[in-house]
């Protein structure tokens, strides 16, 4: 069931509860912090006033961790508003202007959300300990300086919280592309928040480079696709391919649009950043990249094509975007993989597979793709792309829990200048016997052994593919020479997970069986917060691996809300 919202309107509020959560933690992270017992004298008198802006903080507010534990508290907020309105079943909203939909709140869009708000949630309550702050009592030009970028760290994350729910509920092209800036602009900079190591820097300058690039041609796309139909919003965009087809133009938009898209994915060849990006920039920025980030990027892939590039009205003429789809996903997981393989950087590592996992994802929507939306395999096709975009959401929910992990417990290895390289990890079974485990776990997952949820999201999406491949193929006997093309995208995913076991058995076998570095044998320092984010990704990652019934079930709720409107 729909229901019509006027911006402002009745039920506003309650359909965008987790974004002004979000909003109002903004104002808190900007004022809160500037109180103090600053007054304000009145013209040509004596009186003073008090007006609280400056002054002398008090005990609480010049505390530099508040704004950590204030961000990670409204995103915590946030996150549980969204799993009520989630599971309390929840009808479809659509904010509206006029005749013109800017929003819609449904179960696929708060899904997204949840990804969202759950990777930014783990990577400020981890930050809390990891970005470096100075006594309350320093009050020099320094000390006071590097209490302040606390503040700024939080805005950060949370402006890119608010840019990633608008990319999850636009139904407009333009509104997306907003809310994706929204959130780039604010990675740009938390890459390079560590601007006083050389890593950073070049990492933040290579990221915004290429990230700009990427921006720029996908708004040219995206000029294309005004020019070609006269509207940016999602409905009329899928109307207008299926009354006239694909024309040159809106091929070439499209084209430039996968682009932008594919850089935010990390897809080869659009992925020449991401490598030094994650090595420089803070563990759990890195985390959110590899998750979050990735995530938004998805999300605009399937809106362009899957909703607005409608399976329903492909042809033979049309499947050209298809095709380089296909292409892409192959290169991009092979090269991805193969990258990791030479890596002796665990953050690099860590990026090259997560441009692995993209192309696993492309694999998954090019098979969504290739279905036959003519009428007598119409429902067919549905249950087919419902069970491929149901797979893919469980994979990108599950990715939160190893990949974050991973990064986060590489994040403590950097609070003593390690965890740039493997031998960095040398021995930590001797030092740190649970983070070990725990990296282990993470490794495993993210190999794709059982029973963790890496293994049951890569399954999943291999018996997707499958299906849609044998569902092309026809009924009765099929040969293999018969089998739909689809087909080897599966065959070539398996292959390539394989041969990434490789290099995450690697990370194992240095923790486990080479001694510490010189200088590093005793424990890692301690940080309360962000061992309970470690111990939460654990714990989630062995869950959803052996009961992960639930999650799939509202994997598949959402999924049937994008795939239902087809």
């Amino acid at each position: 069931m729909t229901d019509g919202i006027e911006p402002f309107g009745e039920g506003f509020v309650t359909a965008l509860a987790p974004e002004f959560v979000l909003v109002i933690g903004l104002f808190t992270l900007m004022i809160v912090p500037n109180l103090g017992d600053a007054k304000f004298r009145i013209p040509l008198t004596q009186v003073r006033i008090p007006w609280l802006f400056g002054g002398k903080r008090g005990t609480l507010d010049s505390d530099p961790r508040l704004p950590g534990i204030f961000a990670s508290v409204f995103f915590v907020m946030a996150f549980i508003l969204a799993v009520v309105s989630f599971i309390g079943g929840m009808e479809t909203k659509t904010i509206a202007s006029g005749t013109n939909e800017l929003l819609k709140v449904d179960e696929f869009s708060r899904l997204f959300e949840l990804i969202f708000y759950g990777a930014l949630a783990l990577a400020s309550i981890a930050s809390i300990d990891r970005l470096p702050a100075t006594s309350r009592k320093d009050r020099s030009v320094s000390g006071l300086y590097n209490n302040r970028r606390q503040v700024d760290f939080y805005i950060l994350l949370m402006t890119c919280g608010l840019g990633m729910s608008v990319v999850a509920l636009a139904q407009d092209m333009f509104l997306l592309f907003i809310g994706l800036e929204l959130a780039s602009f604010s990675t740009y900079v938390l890459v390079a928040f560590m601007k006083e190591t050389k890593e950073g820097s070049e990492a933040g300058m290579k990221y915004f480079i290429v990230g700009s690039v990427a921006s720029g041609v996908g708004l040219y796309g995206l000029s294309l696709l005004y020019l070609w139909s006269g509207s940016l919003q999602f409905e009329e965009l899928s109307a207008h391919f299926n009354a006239t087809g694909m024309d040159p133009l809106p091929l070439t938009a499209l084209g430039m649009l996968l682009v932008g898209f594919g850089f935010k994915v990390s897809a080869a060849p659009f992925h020449f950043a991401a490598p030094d990006a994650y090595a420089g920039a803070p563990g759990p920025v890195a985390g959110v990249l590899a998750t979050a980030s990735k995530a938004m990027g998805i999300v605009g892939l399937l809106r362009i094509l899957l909703v607005v590039a409608s399976p329903e009205g492909m042809d033979d003429a049309t499947t050209v975007w298809l095709v380089a789809l296909a292409v892409l996903s192959v290169v991009t997981m092979t090269w991805g993989n193969l990258a990791a393989l030479g890596s002796t950087n665990p953050k690099r590592m860590l990026a090259y597979s997560s441009v692995a996992h993209a192309g696993y994802m492309l694999a998954a929507i090019t098979a969504i793709g290739a279905l036959n939306w003519e009428a007598d395999h119409a429902d067919a096709s549905r249950n087919a792309a419902l069970a491929v975009v149901t797979a893919l959401m469980f994979h990108l929910v599950v990715l939160v829990c190893f990949k974050l992990g991973a990064f986060l417990v590489l994040s403590l290895l950097e609070s003593e200048n390690g965890g740039h390289t493997l031998e960095s990890l040398g021995g930590l079974v001797k030092r740190e016997p649970f983070l070990a485990v725990a990296m282990f776990i993470f490794m495993m997952s993210l190999a794709g052994v059982p029973p963790l949820a890496g293994f049951l999201s890569k399954l999943l999406v291999v018996m997707g593919i499958v299906k849609a491949a044998l569902l092309e193929s026809g009924s009765g006997s099929i040969t293999f020479s018969e089998i739909h093309w689809v087909w080897y995208l599966a065959l070539i995913m398996v292959i390539n997970s394989a041969i990434s076991v490789f290099y995450y058995l690697r990370v194992g076998l240095v923790m486990f069986f080479n001694e510490p570095e010189e200088g590093r044998e005793g424990p890692l320092p301690n940080g309360t917060s962000i061992r309970f984010a470690i111990v939460a990704c654990v714990a989630s990652t062995i869950y959803f691996g052996v009961g992960a019934g639930q999650l799939i079930a509202l994997c598949e709720s959402a999924a049937n809300a994008l795939v239902g409107a087809w």
